[in-house]
């Protein structure tokens, strides 16, 4: 009996050291998850970052917009008078020089005008000679008292002058006939290339003939103008000493420069831009007019900006920001964007030189979390 009471409670005492092994062997592994679990929250919370700091500093960058080259000069050379062409002395593609006779045009009623202006002209300086010529006797007669009336002497003067007048009057008008002469020889205004003609020989042209179409069109291709429009955005670093290159697509393997002259120095209200232009010498013809070009404009940055890298600015959905690091905090500053060459980029802010940033900066990094400096 006594043996068998030994063996159970022998038993008793095995059970009870096996299941006090087991709690142990579960609370320990228990801790274990828990420490675990806080070691990543931990890591969590608390991310490592490399942090760079704010630095002013002078960055230049460029702009790639589309141009158009343009004719330094153009014009369209219409008939002033109604006539027919005579002679035609140019034709397209015909390199003429300033003054240089283009065309004759022939208007055989300009003679006939001419002719009864001149008859005119005759006819009232002989009356003129003749109302002069009275007045000399009466101002002659006058220095005798009584003889002439001073009413008659003043009527007589009055008709003088009228018919030289008169005479004055005549010369006007045939001075205007013979001007259109000169209308009837249209000469070039500038040296330059003939790049339309839409005329032919006895076509009837001038204000009531072909008067829609230009007989023709005259381009100065030996210099062109660059013309581009600057987005409103880019127009702080223009300069009128900056040079240009640019490419167009018929000389794709030839890089050209040209040199900035003229700024508008106002935005259009339709593009929200600024024009600019360039002056390009084109001695070898190798430019056209009219042809597109890719244009890469400078645009020269200040030395009074904070320069970052860009991976250091996010741009989300909210706003543009950078993540400043102060006291292991890291602050979400609002952050506006200029200039931007390679890996670097302006930006316009609440921040001071040698401020930490956070150098790859994401919103996963929210306002006001801890941070850890990995540097």
């Amino acid at each position: 009996m006594n043996k068998l009471k030994n063996k159970s409670t022998l038993m008793l005492a095995v059970l009870a050291v096996a299941i006090s092994s087991l709690l142990s062997a579960c609370h320990s592994e228990e801790k274990e998850k828990e420490s675990a679990e806080e070691q990543q929250e931990q890591a969590v919370e608390t991310p490592s970052v490399e942090l760079t700091p704010v630095k002013k500093g002078k960055l230049s960058s460029t702009v790639t917009v589309p141009g158009e080259l343009i004719p330094y000069q153009q014009v369209d050379l219409f008939a002033k008078v109604n006539s027919y062409v005579k002679k035609l002395l140019v034709d397209i593609g015909s390199e003429v020089h300033q003054g240089q006779l283009l065309v004759v045009l022939e208007a055989p009623e300009i003679n006939s005008q001419l002719a009864g202006a001149q008859s005119r002209i005759k006819q009232q300086e002989a009356m003129y000679y003749a109302s002069k010529a009275t007045y000399d006797r009466l101002l002659s007669t006058s220095k005798t008292p009584g003889t002439v009336s001073l009413n008659d002497l003043e009527q007589a003067e009055a008709k003088k002058n009228s018919d030289f007048a008169n005479v004055e009057a005549a010369k006007s008008a045939y001075t205007e006939v013979s001007a259109n002469l000169a209308y009837l020889e249209i000469r070039a205004p500038f040296d330059g290339v003939i790049t339309s003609r839409n005329v032919n020989l006895g076509a009837y042209v001038g204000p009531g003939g072909k008067g829609s179409d230009p007989l023709f069109t005259l381009q100065d291709q030996k210099r062109l103008r660059l013309v581009v429009s600057i987005p409103e955005n880019s127009t702080g670093g223009l300069s009128n000493k900056s040079e240009v290159s640019f490419t167009v697509k018929a000389l794709p393997n030839e890089k050209f420069t040209a040199q900035v002259k003229r700024l508008a120095g106002a935005l259009d209200e339709k593009l929200r831009s600024e024009r600019l232009e360039m002056d390009v010498y084109n001695k070898d013809k190798k430019l056209l007019p009219h042809m597109f070009a890719e244009v890469n404009v400078p645009l020269p940055g200040g030395d009074s900006t904070f320069v970052v890298p860009k991976t250091a600015v996010v741009t989300s959905t909210e706003k543009v920001f950078v993540i400043k690091v102060v006291n292991h905090k890291a602050q979400w500053v609002d952050a506006k964007k200029g200039f931007s060459s390679g890996d670097m980029i302006q930006v316009y802010g609440d921040l001071k030189a040698d401020d930490k940033l956070v150098k790859v900066a994401t919103d996963e990094i929210r306002d006001g979390s801890t941070v850890k400096d990995n540097n």
